[in-house]
């Protein structure tokens, strides 16, 4: 998928507020393949928490049907390793919250648009950029 400038997410904001931050580059994330967690146009897109997977997170997506973890050429996915930052579901995010196996989190590359699903105390219990 190209990228469209207007989706690029720097013109969206975190949860603090502030310019929302790229997520990750390799590997390339966000719904629109950007590197943000952007929400995009009517805010369309839920790929709005930006983490860290570990190897217990992997496990418990796949074991839920969301096989994160294998490669996947056709569509370009690399499959993902503990370690690797990645833009997430916020409704998974918040599934693997409930069971006890969510990842950290980036405030500031997680897109505000998530406070609909999961309130912002909880996310700041996981966060990994907070001074």
């Amino acid at each position: 998928m190209t990228a469209h400038p207007r989706f690029e997410g720097s013109n969206e904001r975190n949860v603090l507020g502030e310019p929302l931050q790229p997520c990750s580059t390799d590997p390339l994330t966000g719904f629109f393949r950007t590197g943000y967690c952007a929400a995009g146009p009517d805010s369309a897109a839920v790929h709005l928490v930006c983490i860290e997977a570990t190897a217990v997170f992997l496990d418990f997506s796949k074991s839920v049907g969301n096989d994160l973890s294998t490669p996947r050429p056709e569509f370009g996915f690399p499959g993902l390793v503990a370690g690797n930052r990645w833009c997430l579901v916020a409704m998974r995010w918040a599934q693997a919250h409930e069971a006890g196996k969510a990842p950290r989190v980036y405030l500031r590359a997680t897109n505000q648009a998530v406070l609909g699903h999961v309130p912002l105390d909880v996310l700041k219990a996981y966060a990994l950029d907070l001074n």
